[in-house]
């Protein structure tokens, strides 16, 4: 009989990718009050008032397990969009949606692909399957790279529209380029296509290797539940089906996101709020003369400078832990050229924004 060495390490014995990776850094989730939190692109307002309804009447029942598929979301979501139930999946937040199409259509040989920058944990999904990562980076201008995208020989690639964390939007017919050009299944995370003028459910309908991923936690302010899902053809949705926990998202969550969806006046009216706020902070950054790229999303993407200081790296730095020694909270990416001079800001509510402005005007006097 073996027995368990005396130095028996855990580490030893995961698989060598897990070893060697690392792991996502989600935003700092602060403690204690007084924070001005700008960093995670939560929704300021609270979710519509059904969702405390549904879920005081889903407590009774969760001893139960809960629906497998999420059938009453698939069905709803279905007649939403326009498309059949089985064209739709629905999971425990975007991310499982990203995991779940990274273990059907990565790994095993088959890499995945995706432009850069973009969301950062993609390379995190793609190294847990121990598929490698095709990186097709942007230009300065933010101009999506048709042409290379449409000739990588990823199996699978991954475009944020719009793209996180710049916000910039890009052309309907861009993106269809790209996904016709491309041989292997094109995802579409539109996380925050709510905030945005345009998006691409209309192409589910003309190329059949495009999925559509959508998370509920930016514009439905369900960043507490996870809900997120996927539209893609009924062949693509079953291959998923194959792979996802068998009961991943839970009664609650399920409750949730439906009471959620069911009131579309009051996320409209949430949407409206924050667009209106983007654009008077917009309008007040480039009065500073501060460079800022459009933005599609609930958030901007803003490159800090001063009379004193030009834009940069050290710039951003500085700027980036004086809000947070004033005690707000943004987000900032130093591991790419094209973003270490900028700071991702969330919108929040108007007087956020405004304290926000008053604190990077002491910055820029004394920088």
């Amino acid at each position: 009989m073996k027995s368990v060495k005396k130095n028996w390490r855990a580490d030893d014995l995961a698989v060598p990718q897990v070893r060697s990776m690392r792991a996502y850094v989600p935003g700092m989730q602060p403690e204690g009050g007084g924070w001005i939190k700008l960093n995670t692109n939560e929704l300021p307002y609270e979710p519509s008032p059904s969702v405390a309804t549904a879920v005081a009447e889903e407590v009774a029942r969760l001893r139960l397990y809960p629906n497998p598929t999420s059938r009453a979301l698939r069905e709803f979501l279905a007649q939403k969009h326009g498309v059949s139930p089985d064209e739709v999946f629905f999971g425990n937040g975007c991310d499982e949606i990203l995991a779940v199409l990274m273990r059907v259509f990565a790994g095993g040989g088959f890499a995945a692909g995706m432009s850069q920058p973009s969301y950062t944990l993609y390379p995190v999904l793609a190294k847990i399957q121990d598929a490698a990562m095709e990186t097709i980076p942007f230009p300065r201008n933010m101009v999506l790279p048709v042409e290379k995208i449409a000739a990588s020989k990823a199996n699978l690639f991954l475009l944020t529209s719009p793209n996180a964390p710049t916000g910039v939007e890009f052309a309907y017919a861009d993106i269809r380029r790209a996904a016709e050009g491309f041989s292997g299944v094109f995802v579409i995370d539109e996380t925050y296509a709510d905030f945005a003028s345009d998006n691409c459910v209309r192409l589910l309908k003309e190329l059949p290797n495009v999925v559509i991923a959508r998370s509920m936690s930016k514009s439905y302010g369900l960043a507490g539940a996870r809900a997120g899902y996927a539209l893609a053809s009924a062949e693509i949705i079953a291959l998923m089906d194959k792979v996802r926990d068998s009961y991943n998202v839970s009664r609650l969550d399920q409750a949730v996101a439906l009471a959620a969806l069911r009131d579309e006046p009051y996320h409209a009216r949430l949407i409206a709020k924050i667009l209106e706020t983007r654009a008077s902070f917009l309008k007040a950054l480039r009065e500073r003369n501060i460079f800022v790229h459009e933005s599609g999303g609930n958030f901007v993407f803003a490159e800090p400078s001063s009379p004193s200081q030009k834009p940069g790296a050290a710039t951003a730095r500085s700027c980036y832990e004086f809000l947070k020694e004033n005690r707000i909270l943004v987000r900032y990416f130093p591991d790419d050229a094209l973003t270490d001079s900028f700071l991702r800001i969330s919108i929040g509510l108007p007087e956020d924004m405004l304290r926000l402005l008053e604190v990077l005007d002491t910055w820029r006097k004394n920088a």
